[in-house]
């Protein structure tokens, strides 16, 4: 579960934008000898400027969709989503295991086995127990802060805290080196999508204490860490010991992968345009929105690649808060508010498109629909004065509307505000440090009335969209994800009754159908599926944007044109 502030962070990190791909579409041409898709080789350096350094390289702490796409790099999982542009991206295939998976006992336990020709970069084979000895860090309270789905589903006492501090866990067992069986607290039927996360990487058995997993890696993917300066640079090398008849998803073309880190975002977007010298060789992050008048040319078309990076950016609506605990009051809302306006404010419609659902349309099962539509989205007053009226405020009331101290967010907030005005709506805006947005509006004491926020799944499901945010048994005084506060009876009765469900299809389309459902309560206002904008060097092919990892574009396929320049 990732919300979108992470992977603003990591835009300017890991050469992604903001949102997944609705098609992992691009403006050059596929397969020719010119644009983004043109034929990558093998050989060369591929160079990644950056604004900011990653999270953690820490499998088991590092959670954002920047960092889950270089860890693909250096490590494997037992399961993976495909390498592809669109849907067969987000597919999920066999890794280090045999196959996604094979449950039992009414889908409380899965089994998986190894395949064979699988070693770490020191030569030592990848065994069961160093599979296991990876998904248990998960547990220890100061390793574990990435990919919360290990503790969410497998059994385990609830004063385990992981290998280090509490030795062996039972529920997962080895029977012998190949095979690896999780016993979980409850029946889940995408299983084999979780065996994805970071957290089920192989560590060696014994090692990864404390921080040493964060300077130095144990590679099991096709490159391994040659050098790493926190907040400057990262280099990486092609790992021997990586076979590649064992691994149907890496391409690993560049022999190198160099990142400089620390860049200013204008400053990216200058080397970009130019192109020149070892940028041409380069990826970046998404262009910022002064600088998108500026590749318009035929020239730099060629080099630009676009898509929506699968979040989906909104308004929560605390449902707690007077007069927003009436429903009429939070339609009256969602009708109002000028979608176009906050668009607008984001960067336009090269930058976003707008949103009318709370699942955004790289999730499966996904239904297409605009439960509050109004003419080209710029708002319906007359029907939100009506409602109003109906529930007792056609005199209005005052709100407070939480925001991130950065300009775009605060602009969209001004946005909404505006169009509120006619409905005497007063919107005071209250604007949060960055750093500490999410704390503070995740803390339930504190949260005002309502924030503009947004949330990127896991995996493209609606089990990773929307039980996080509207399952009101999961309302929590901190860390708290349910910013609506909603607690409603029938919304958590369809959660239960759909993650019984043991066919993964069935359960994402009746995701799709609660989320028609959600939105008749309206406890947010979907405001816009943000684009990535991506400029890449002229030398760059294999290039397409991943839906998988908030649109960015998809590191295991990627590589240089032409590896001699």
């Amino acid at each position: 579960m990732k919300r979108t502030s992470k992977l603003v962070g990591l835009v300017a990190t890991a050469a992604l934008a903001l949102t997944a791909c609705g098609g992992g579409g691009t403006s050059g041409t596929k397969g020719e000898a010119a644009g983004p898709g043109a034929k990558a080789v093998k050989g060369g350096t591929l160079q990644v400027l950056a604004n900011a350094a990653f999270s953690h390289l820490d499998p088991a702490r590092g959670f954002d969709g920047g960092v889950n796409n270089f860890y693909r790099l250096i490590y494997r999982t037992l399961t993976t989503q495909g390498a592809a542009p669109g849907a067969d991206g987000t597919k999920i295939v066999p890794d280090l295991a045999t196959d996604v998976g094979k449950p039992s006992d009414g889908g409380k336990t899965w089994t998986f086995t190894l395949k064979d020709g699988l070693f770490f970069e020191t030569g030592a084979p990848i065994t069961s127990a160093d599979v296991k000895w990876g998904v248990e860090r998960a547990w220890d309270p100061e390793i574990g802060i990435g990919s919360p789905y290990a503790k969410q589903l497998i059994e385990a006492p609830a004063s385990y805290q992981g290998p280090y501090k509490s030795g062996d866990l039972p529920t997962i067992q080895t029977p012998d080196a190949k095979t690896i069986v999780f016993h979980l607290k409850k029946p889940f039927a995408d299983f084999g999508s979780v065996v994805a996360q970071n957290t089920f990487t192989p560590v060696p058995k014994g090692q990864g204490a404390g921080n040493t997993l964060d300077s130095k890696p144990v590679a099991s993917g096709p490159y391994k860490l040659a050098d790493y300066k926190p907040g400057a640079s990262l280099k990486l090398v092609r790992n021997d010991k990586w076979d590649k008849k064992t691994d149907d998803v890496r391409t690993a073309n560049p022999d190198v992968f160099q990142w400089t880190f620390g860049l200013d975002p204008a400053t990216i977007d200058e080397r970009m345009i130019a192109g020149q010298g070892t940028d041409a060789d380069a990826i970046a992050g998404t262009v910022q929105a002064a600088s998108v008048a500026r590749i318009q040319s035929p020239q730099l078309k060629q080099r630009t690649m676009t898509g929506i990076n699968g979040c989906t950016t909104y308004m929560g609506l605390n449902t707690t808060k007077k007069p927003l605990d009436n429903v009429k009051v939070r339609q009256a809302i969602n009708l109002a508010v000028n979608k176009q306006t906050v668009r607008d404010a984001d960067g336009g419609s090269a930058l976003a498109e707008i949103g009318t659902t709370i699942q955004p349309p790289t999730i499966a099962g996904r239904v297409d629909y605009d439960p509050y539509p109004s003419p080209d989205h710029k708002g319906d007053v007359d029907g939100a004065r009506k409602l109003l009226t109906e529930a007792g405020f056609a005199n209005g009331f005052t709100m407070t509307l939480d925001t991130r101290a950065q300009p775009k967010m605060q602009a969209m907030a001004v946005a909404i505000q505006q169009a509120l005005e006619p409905l005497k709506i007063t919107v005071k805006i209250n604007t949060i440090d960055t750093a500490t947005y999410y704390e503070v509006i995740g803390t339930t004491s504190q949260q005002h009335d309502a924030a503009i926020t947004g949330w990127c799944p896991d995996w493209p499901s609606g089990a990773t969209f929307l039980p996080p945010l509207f399952d009101g048994r999961n309302i929590t005084p901190k860390g708290n994800t349910n910013l609506s506060q909603l607690n409603d009876p029938g919304v958590n009765a369809k959660i239960d009754e759909i993650s019984k469900l043991t066919d993964v299809n069935a359960a994402n389309k009746a995701y799709g159908e609660l989320d028609k459902q959600i939105m008749e309560l309206a406890p947010v206002v979907p405001l816009l599926y943000e684009k990535v904008l991506m400029l890449v060097g002229s030398n760059i092919g294999g290039a397409y944007l991943h839906d998988g990892f908030s649109g960015g574009i998809d590191l295991v396929s990627v590589g240089l044109k032409d590896a001699s320049k």
